[in-house]
């Protein structure tokens, strides 16, 4: 039997009234203190415990009563309440958690099951928004050092994303959502994707996660066909900047965690192009990580599900992932092709054709794109390559203001480091105190670690003293 993750954290096993509730059997007490402090709904302990919303209902009014051990055993396994505390023998999973190699719960990859449910979906958002909301100190470390997951362990997980959903295992009230309501959270949503695109991850991470707890809390009722499909549309959105602000704060596994949960909730809102956009952000994350032959596999999962309805503009956007990949695999003509084939497929776009969140993606984050790949190439043959970097670089942050601040700061840092490359001390002291400043006016984590990687360039006794001068803007910033 498989370690259940229990929804009862410590505090809540060792309240003295669920304890004795426990102790005598008395499943009414039992369930509605477990609902008030461990904040589980009627359904989220049915789906537990393996039984229907209408019993948990009959057994907390005290119309119907649990003397079947089976059940009681169904309970304990359910909730994670060790055996000793119903008058059982310690359950299975009880001696696996005393095993020492066992790794916490919010560690391992929970299976995936295929087709995917979107019930599923609800609770894998509710069980981490709820367990970030509440992380403490100790836990933020350990989320720190938690790798993401790569390989097949990775990509076997999404093969749900090219199948239709499957039903939901239980059956939910009637929920009042309307129209009005959903204007109001998409718009909301649209907004964080606008703060997630300037600033990056930070405090403001918190506040995606207490909307996105809201929206799966109402998914949790069943609304209207409708208004249940742009509903999980919006946790789709939601979870989606989510998962870069904490990516951008450094928390890998978090990141992954919530573009799964992205990526399932535009399935089952039937948003393939969403899903798409999702998957290459996942990619993306893997092109960091240095696993590019992960992130093409990605790319090509995302162009097989939008193969016949993606515009133009998301199509140039996959092709810079897929250019992005080829580059750090050191294929540069399949990098030249794929970068062609994006410019090309961007230049037949038109503004309005597309889902507002693709609008991003214009000549200048093409330029930005490419000028970073060719950055990437220049660190290897950097005469060959960083004047072409920089031309691109420039043209970047000619198109696009300060208002773009985590993509300006990135672009200052790749410009200064070509000038590094070239041997262009004066051109790379100056523009070093451009990027310092635009770092400064962001708190992307992404951004201070590019910071970081320039910072070696400006180390050296015989460095002149604009150069020294750079180099301390860049360890004040990096020190606060």
């Amino acid at each position: 039997m498989d370690t259940p993750v229990s929804p009862l954290g410590p505090d809540v096993l060792e309240r003295d009234d669920l304890r004795r509730a426990l102790d005598e059997h008395d499943f009414a007490a039992a369930f509605a203190l477990i609902k008030k402090w461990a904040g589980l709904s009627q359904n989220k302990i049915a789906t537990a415990c393996d039984l229907t919303p209408g019993k948990v209902s009959n057994v907390i009014s005290g119309r119907h009563q649990i003397t079947s051990i089976t059940v009681i055993r169904r309970i304990a396994d359910g909730l994670g309440i060790p055996g000793a505390l119903l008058g059982l023998a310690p359950r299975p999973w009880e001696r696996q958690m005393q095993h020492p190699a066992a790794p916490p719960a919010e560690d391992r990859q929970p299976p995936e099951e295929v087709p995917w449910r979107p019930d599923a979906t609800v609770g894998l958002a509710d069980r981490l928004t709820r367990s970030d909301l509440m992380m403490n100190r100790r836990a933020a470390t350990r989320a720190l050092s938690a790798a993401a997951v790569t390989g097949a362990a990775l990509l076997d997980a999404l093969e749900g994303w090219l199948q239709p959903a499957g039903a939901d295992s239980w059956p939910r009230r009637r929920g009042r959502l309307g129209e009005r309501d959903l204007d109001a959270l998409e718009a909301t949503a649209r907004a964080f994707r606008s703060w997630d695109h300037q600033y990056g991850g930070g405090l403001r991470r918190k506040a995606i996660l207490g909307q996105l707890s809201e929206v799966a809390a109402a998914l949790e009722e069943h609304q209207k066909g409708a208004i249940e499909r742009r509903l999980y549309g919006v946790m789709a959105q939601l979870a989606g900047s989510a998962a870069t602000m904490a990516w951008d704060s450094g928390l890998q596994r978090r990141a992954q965690d919530y573009y799964r949960v992205a990526l399932r909730s535009a399935h089952a809102a039937g948003d393939t192009l969403f899903g798409a956009n999702v998957l290459a952000g996942m990619a993306r994350q893997m092109l960091y990580a240095d696993r590019p032959q992960d992130a093409l596999e990605l790319v090509r999962l995302a162009q097989d599900g939008v193969r016949t309805t993606a515009g133009p503009r998301l199509r140039a956007m996959l092709h810079t992932r897929e250019a992005w990949a080829y580059a750090a695999m050191g294929r540069h003509v399949a990098f030249q092709r794929a970068s062609m084939q994006a410019a090309e497929g961007l230049d037949s776009a038109e503004r309005d054709e597309e889902p507002y969140w693709i609008h991003y993606f214009n000549t200048a984050e093409l330029a930005g794109v490419t000028g970073g790949r060719l950055l990437d190439l220049a660190r290897i043959g950097p005469h060959k390559h960083a004047p072409a970097a920089a031309q691109e670089i420039r043209t970047a942050l000619d198109q696009r203001g300060p208002e773009a601040s985590r993509s300006h700061a990135l672009d200052w840092i790749g410009l200064a480091e070509c000038a590094f490359l070239l041997g262009d001390v004066t051109e790379a002291a100056e523009t070093t105190r451009h990027a310092v400043s635009a770092a400064a006016r962001t708190q992307s984590g992404r951004v201070r670690h590019q910071l970081a990687q320039l910072y070696p360039y400006t180390v050296g006794r015989d460095a002149p003293g604009p150069l020294r001068e750079a180099r301390d803007h860049i360890r004040d910033l990096l020190a606060t």
